[in-house]
């Protein structure tokens, strides 16, 4: 499974791609997005959509996971956020992707065991388990890393369960 992790963000969108080699995961890319802050919103939205369709088109994912948005103190942020994974949903979409999405403190606990694990532990525990010399750099990409690899690790679990259902 190919899987292109996405940690959504309206300035900044971390991106990254990982692939289940046999019992072990590799990151093929990893990196982030950015919009001009000072840009009208339409054109921002519109630059997002453009280079994530790039981006499925150049690494051809299997499938799409995707950091929930949650409701966060500064309203604007969490606007700016849900207008980003809007767009990211209607990307996936086009592209015929399934897009999973998943809590912050569900990739905690699937990356690290604990769901309230600090940033720098997550992107070390993730520097590890893909063999990196260094933490992810900068923080959305190591947060999609993060968020790919929760996918690749509770995609199995998830599938039993919807085929024990039919």
């Amino acid at each position: 499974m190919f899987v292109l992790g996405i940690d959504p963000g309206l300035s900044v969108t971390g991106y990254a791609l990982v692939a289940a080699e046999g019992a072990g995961w590799r990151a093929a890319a990893a990196g982030v997005i950015r919009t001009d802050p000072d840009g009208p919103m339409s054109e921002r939205l519109a630059e997002l959509h453009a280079d994530l369709e790039a981006l499925i088109a150049e690494h051809r994912p299997d499938t799409v996971a995707m950091e929930r948005v949650f409701v966060n103190r500064n309203l604007q942020t969490a606007e700016g956020v849900g207008r980003a994974s809007g767009v990211i949903l209607l990307a996936a979409a086009q592209a015929g992707l399934a897009v999973t999405e998943y809590t912050p403190s569900a990739v905690k606990k699937a990356i690290v065991g604990v769901g309230t694990a600090p940033k720098a532990q997550v992107q070390a525990i993730v520097a590890r388990r893909l063999g990196l010399q260094a933490a992810p750099s900068p923080a959305d990409a190591a947060d999609a890393l993060a968020v790919a690899m929760c996918h690749l690790q509770s995609a199995p679990l998830q599938r039993a369960i919807r085929e024990a259902g039919t």
